[in-house]
């Protein structure tokens, strides 16, 4: 789109840009950040500001921490309680001078806490990643992203191959066999748990007789469903290899009663019969024309009446901005396909696929998953 296209603001819009450029032009000078660091009217903010600048430059560092963690089983190491140094370095395999380095560096990112003897124990965060160890596959997974991102002009700019693209082979329209779908089969279940008691607290599916999940992976949420709501029939329709290791998975788990159907909502409409369709952090993975596909594939699976359930990362959500915009943002172009949305984006779609009625519900944890409601009137 041209410059032409989008005309300079008038009005407050036009004030705004110009106190814009005069701050930015402010903050920008050496001399106005040398007397904000010294001035006891601004020193605390000049400070925060700097940590934060430093903190984007370092993240990456503070994120090969996490994996040496990760990787090392720190956490589940001091599950028991406090340990010393010489204990941990010998249980990790580490010297003595390298655990300390590790742990004084997972400590100052209150993964661990130090404590007096050079002892060591879990802090919050550590103690959070042993009480959800999906997240540990995530941090494991994101070797793939990182070096996808080692040149990000060259990703931006189109100009070079990924290997997220090759770890979600449907992305690039190949629907593969069921040996290439198991690994990112499995990091989807994974990740369908962290956030399925957190749909299910949102939306009483109780209320529904019968329950379709589209993409629904090797059925990790419609397991929490059946778990949560035992009298409800459950249906889950994905691609076929994915489907096949669905119904062996679910088998295993005493739930036969899930109806599995293979297909593609891009070829061939999912099964009928369900009155609540759920899309389950399906959307954001494919761009504008698939994403319509698949809500247009919910609209058809449903009777009049019927409600759709959509859960997933949104843009903009307040308090998790940078999660929606800068992590999914790059996280999807890497892999090729799809972007994070705004509410706004969601519900047009939902519109031109043909739903009404759309609301947005109060979810535990909106940073993993905004969960948005539309039905077929």
């Amino acid at each position: 789109m041209s410059a032409a296209s989008h005309p300079a603001p008038g009005g407050r819009a036009a004030w705004r840009e110009r106190w814009l450029n005069w701050r930015n032009g402010l903050v920008a000078d050496p001399r106005f950040q040398r007397w904000a660091a010294i001035s006891p009217f601004t020193r605390f903010i000049a400070q925060r500001r700097a940590k934060a600048l430093f903190d984007l430059c370092a993240g990456f560092v503070y994120s090969q921490i996490l994996l040496a963690c990760v990787r090392l089983r720190l956490f589940e190491t001091l599950a028991a309680g406090p340990q010393d140094v010489s204990e941990i370095a010998s249980r990790l395999a580490l010297s003595p001078e390298a655990a300390h380095r590790l742990l004084r560096a997972a400590a100052s990112l209150k993964l661990l806490r130090a404590l007096p003897n050079d002892r060591f124990a879990l802090d919050d965060l550590g103690a959070s990643m042993l009480g959800n160890p999906s997240v540990a596959a995530f941090v494991e997974h994101h070797t793939l992203l990182y070096d996808d991102l080692r040149d990000p002009v060259a990703l931006l700019r189109g100009e070079t191959t990924t290997r997220l693209s090759d770890f979600w082979p449907y992305a690039k329209g190949d629907e593969s066999d069921e040996a290439a779908c198991g690994p990112y089969s499995d990091l989807m279940a994974r990740s369908q748990k962290l956030i399925a008691q957190d749909v299910l607290d949102a939306y009483p599916f109780g209320r529904h007789q019968c329950l379709l999940d589209i993409g629904g992976g090797e059925g990790a949420f419609v397991a929490a469903v059946a778990a949560r709501h035992p009298a409800l029939r459950l249906q889950l329709f994905d691609l076929p290899p994915v489907a096949a290791r669905a119904s062996r998975l679910l088998a295993a788990q005493g739930l036969s009663r899930v109806e599995i159907h293979s297909g593609s909502f891009l070829e061939a409409p999912p099964p009928t019969g369900a009155d609540v369709v759920t899309l389950i952090r399906v959307l954001h993975d494919h761009d504008d024309e698939k994403a319509f596909a698949a809500l247009r594939a919910a609209y058809a699976a449903l009777p009049p009446g019927g409600t759709l359930v959509i859960a997933e990362p949104m843009a903009q959500t307040p308090g998790a901005e940078a999660i929606g915009d800068a992590y999914f943002g790059f996280y999807l172009l890497a892999m090729g396909s799809g972007r994070p949305r705004r509410q706004a984006e969601m519900t047009r779609l939902l519109q031109a696929a043909g739903f009404e009625r759309i609301r947005a519900l109060k979810s535990p944890r909106p940073l993993f998953a905004s969960v948005l409601t539309a039905r077929r009137v």
